[in-house]
């Protein structure tokens, strides 16, 4: 009845519900129960779209990875066959791993802050406009911070060199660069390359969770 219930709403909404572990079986708690068992009942439950049983893999974790990598997947979670599901703990049964990118970006602007810089401002090219990508503040450590003030402060000029600022309103992954925000800014020509990681870029364009790993020579 309740795989019925579930299924009518998907069909309605236009979704699709990808299931991979079974914590209560006709009304039992199942939750100490193994974790290819309770994927075993939940496969005896002949799932049918748009309800859907996710499939797993028993290789290792060299092999796993390379896969997911090859397809620019965000990442992979794995999981011990014999573990119970233990809500509320973490312990180390269930590990998650993900896949970040790693890419070149030219350093057009920054925010200044401690040591002279609190984050910077990347972007590349399209064209021949540089178009704005993501300011980036994880993975700045005090060195980083000092070395890229000395560098950037020459290069200073005083028109935004992004051809698509200023942006309007809130991004879902965070504070957009408006028009007000941008007045706390410093630009810089640029002449400088950061290799910036990066969990994926939008539709927008945008990096998501963006980290700053060194600059290119």
């Amino acid at each position: 009845m309740l795989a019925e219930l579930i299924s009518t709403y998907l069909r309605i909404h236009e979704s699709r519900l990808h299931a991979f572990v079974l914590l209560y079986s006709k009304n039992q708690d199942i939750t100490h129960v193994p974790l290819l068992e309770r994927r075993n009942l939940l496969r005896s439950m002949s799932l049918s779209e748009p309800m859907r049983l996710l499939e797993y893999f028993e290789t290792s974790a060299s092999q796993m990875l390379e896969v997911v990598r090859q397809h620019a997947l965000e990442g992979v979670v794995a999981k011990r066959l014999d573990s119970p599901y233990e809500p509320g703990r973490r312990s180390g049964a269930w590990v998650k791993h993900r896949i970040a990118q790693q890419d070149d970006f030219l350093i057009g602007g920054y925010m200044p802050g401690s040591h002279g810089i609190d984050s910077i401002i990347v972007g590349d090219h399209v064209g021949k406009d540089l178009m704005y990508v993501s300011r980036v503040r994880a993975g700045l450590v005090t060195a980083s911070r000092m070395e890229l003030f000395r560098k950037l402060r020459p290069l200073v000029i005083d028109k935004c060199p992004f051809a698509n600022l200023p942006e309007t309103g809130r991004s879902r992954w965070g504070e957009n660069l408006t028009a007000e925000k941008m007045k706390q800014c410093v630009w810089v020509k640029p002449k400088l390359t950061a290799r910036i990681e990066f969990l994926e870029r939008t539709d927008a364009g945008r990096l998501r969770h963006s980290s700053f790993v060194g600059l290119k020579d």
